[in-house]
């Protein structure tokens, strides 16, 4: 008897079917679609907010006197504004931003350009790392929910941290499985190299990374520069994969040399409990 057609095999209930090409459309869009919202985000942060006195006095109408023109509405509300801050009205961790010292060309000298020509304050690149990170950890946990369902069980941990070499061992299975079968769902391909010290920290090298792969400019270290926001979503994917694992770790990431990237995960090892 003739084995069944590939359509005619019955799907689990449970499955989602996705287009690689869809996907493949999504993961590229992903960056700039970031990058328009945290523009749009810091620019309404830089817009002044209403004074409270001034939004009365300029909407108040009385019976007495002709109602107030908009040229003197937008001057009352520009005088109130710059009288009543004297302290800028952006305050940020680590810096201080006004909308004022943001128009001005003089202080962004030196200031790398993004990708739409602006400079890459922190806040902008502050919000397109957090935007992408999440976005790559919900992905990762998923994934690895779906994909590690149909294989075999991991090596397992040490109990209460009593043995730390089973811990190790457990973490370079789930690396494994991370550098062959979720790289392979997403980026098609698995990871070139891998490295460990056998104490938390592993070292994952493609040297053809598909995200990085159609990126060429004349100038190296902007092209180093502009592929760095292309890195957020990876590690996060990372980071979901080993979380829904059962393993805490940070996950950083470097390009040298076009398309190759870096991907180093250091894990948190448990403590000893006498």
């Amino acid at each position: 008897m003739a084995a069944p057609a590939p359509t005619d095999l019955p799907l689990d209930a449970d499955s989602r079917l996705v287009s690689l090409s869809c996907f493949d459309l999504l993961l590229i869009e992903l960056v700039p679609l970031a990058e328009r919202m945290a523009r749009a985000y810091e620019a309404s942060l830089d817009r002044p907010l209403p004074s409270p006195t001034s939004s009365s006095t300029t909407t108040k109408r009385t019976s007495k006197g002709p109602p107030p023109t908009t040229t003197s509405a937008t001057n009352t509300t520009v005088a109130t504004a710059s009288s009543n801050t004297s302290t800028p009205s952006i305050t940020v961790t680590g810096a201080t931003t006004t909308a004022a010292a943001s128009s001005q060309p003089s202080n962004t000298t030196g200031t790398l350009l993004a990708a739409d020509g602006l400079p890459a304050t922190n806040i902008f690149a502050d919000s397109v790392y957090v935007r992408l990170e999440r976005l790559g950890f919900r992905v990762g946990e998923g994934l690895s929910e779906r994909i590690s369902r149909d294989r075999p069980r991991f090596n397992q941990a040490g109990l209460n941290g009593a043995n730390v070499g089973n811990v190790n061992d457990h973490h370079l299975d789930v690396i494994k499985f991370l550098c062959k079968d979720i790289w392979g769902v997403v980026w098609r391909k698995q990871v070139d190299n891998l490295k460990t010290n056998h104490r938390g920290v592993f070292v994952l090298t493609d040297n053809k990374f598909r995200p990085l792969t159609r990126m060429s400019m004349a100038n190296h270290a902007e092209a180093l520069q502009r592929a760095r926001p292309h890195l957020f979503f990876p590690c996060g994917v990372i980071r979901g994969v080993l979380s829904s694992l059962g393993i805490k770790a940070t996950v950083q990431a470097e390009t040298i040399e076009l398309p190759g990237a870096i991907f180093q995960i250091t894990t948190v090892q448990p403590q000893i409990r006498p």
